[in-house]
C-alpha cells in the first residue's frame, strides 16, 4: 500500500508538471506563428527535442535498450503520438482553434470508453461524474469566450481524426507500461516526429524550391529560436515523458483529464501574461476543472482504500 501511495504521489506530480509545461505552450506558439508556419514550427519542435535526447545520450543521462521487447506496440504508440499532432496542425489550417479546443476537451471521455473497452479499466460512478464536469466547464469557457463559432466539415474532420489519434496514444502508453520505460517511448516518439515532419518540409521545399537557409531563417529571430526550444525541450520532449510516465502510474482516464487542465492554465496564463481579459466564466470554471481534478484523485484513491 505504501508503495502504491507512493507511485501514485509521484503520477500527480508528473500530471502537474506536464499541465504546466503544456499549459504555457501556447506562448511559444503565438510567438512563432508570427514568422513561421505550422509544419515549420513542429519541425523545429522535434528537431530541439531530438537534439536534447542525443545530448542526454551521449551522456549517459538516459538509457534506453528495446532490443528484446515488442517492437509493434512501441511503433504504434508513437504513430498515434505522432498522428494526433500531424492532423491537429491539417486541421487548424482550415478550423478555428475555438473548434478545435471543443473537440480536444472531449478526449477524456473518448479515452474513458476506449480504456474501459480496451484496457477493461472500471471508474466510479463518481469518477465519471468529474471527467464529464471537467469536460463541460472547459467547453463553457471557451464557447463563453467567443461570439462566434465557424464549423468547417474538413477541419471538424481532421481534428477528430486528431482527437481519436490523442486519445490512442493515451492508451498505448498506458498498454505499454509493462514493456518499456517512460524514456523509451518518449524517444521512439521524437525520433519518429523527426522523421515524419522533417521529410514532410524536404518535400514541400523540393516541390515548392525553397533552400535550407529559408527553412531556418525563422530561427534567427531570438524569440523563436527560444520559444521553438522551449515547444521542442519542454513541451515534446518533457512533456511526452511526463503523460508516457504518468499513465504507468494512474488510469489511462484519470491522467487524461490533465490535458483540460492544461487548457485552462493556457487561457488563464493568457490574462496573466498578454493581459487577456478576466472573465468571471474563466474564474469560476477553472476553478470547477481544479477541483474536479482534484476530486478524481481522491475518488480514486478513496475506492482503492475500501
Amino acid at each position: 500500500m505504501l508503495q502504491n501511495d507512493t507511485d501514485r504521489r509521484k503520477g500527480y506530480i508528473a500530471a502537474i508538471f506536464f499541465s504546466v509545461l503544456v499549459g504555457f505552450s501556447f506562448l511559444g506558439i503565438k510567438i512563432c506563428q508570427q514568422y513561421t508556419d505550422g509544419l515549420s514550427l513542429l519541425c523545429y519542435r522535434y528537431d530541439f527535442a531530438l537534439a536534447a535526447v542525443i545530448i542526454l545520450l551521449v551522456m549517459k543521462a538516459v538509457k534506453i535498450d528495446i532490443r528484446r521487447k515488442p517492437k509493434g506496440k512501441l511503433f504504434l504508440t508513437a504513430v498515434f503520438y505522432v498522428g494526433f499532432m500531424a492532423f491537429q496542425v491539417a486541421g487548424l489550417f482550415y478550423a478555428t482553434s475555438v473548434e478545435g479546443s471543443i473537440i480536444f476537451a472531449v478526449v477524456p471521455i473518448i479515452v474513458k470508453i476506449i480504456a474501459s473497452l480496451f484496457l477493461k479499466e472500471k471508474s466510479s460512478w463518481l469518477e465519471n461524474i468529474f471527467i464529464c464536469t471537467t469536460v463541460t466547464a472547459l467547453i463553457f469557457m471557451i464557447v463563453m469566450g467567443t461570439s462566434h463559432i465557424e464549423i468547417d466539415p474538413l477541419g471538424t474532420a481532421l481534428l477528430l481524426i486528431s482527437s481519436m489519434m490523442m486519445a490512442m496514444s493515451n492508451i498505448f502508453m498506458r498498454y505499454t507500461r509493462n514493456d518499456y520505460k517512460p524514456i523509451e517511448i518518449t524517444v521512439s516518439i521524437i525520433a519518429l516526429g523527426f522523421v515524419v515532419f522533417n521529410g514532410a518540409a524536404l518535400l514541400r521545399a523540393f516541390v515548392r524550391g525553397g533552400s535550407l537557409a529559408g527553412y531556418l531563417e525563422p530561427l534567427a529571430v531570438p524569440q523563436v529560436f527560444i520559444a521553438a526550444a522551449y515547444l521542442g525541450i519542454g513541451c515534446i520532449l518533457l512533456s511526452a515523458h511526463l503523460m508516457s510516465y504518468m499513465l504507468s502510474k494512474m488510469e489511462a482516464a484519470k491522467g487524461t483529464i490533465f490535458g483540460n487542465l492544461s487548457t485552462a492554465i493556457s487561457i488563464v496564463a493568457g490574462v496573466a501574461v498578454l493581459g487577456e481579459s478576466l472573465m468571471w466564466y474563466h474564474v469560476v470554471c477553472t476553478a470547477v476543472i481544479i477541483g474536479s481534478v482534484i476530486g478524481m484523485s481522491l475518488s480514486g484513491r478513496k475506492g482503492e482504500l475500501q
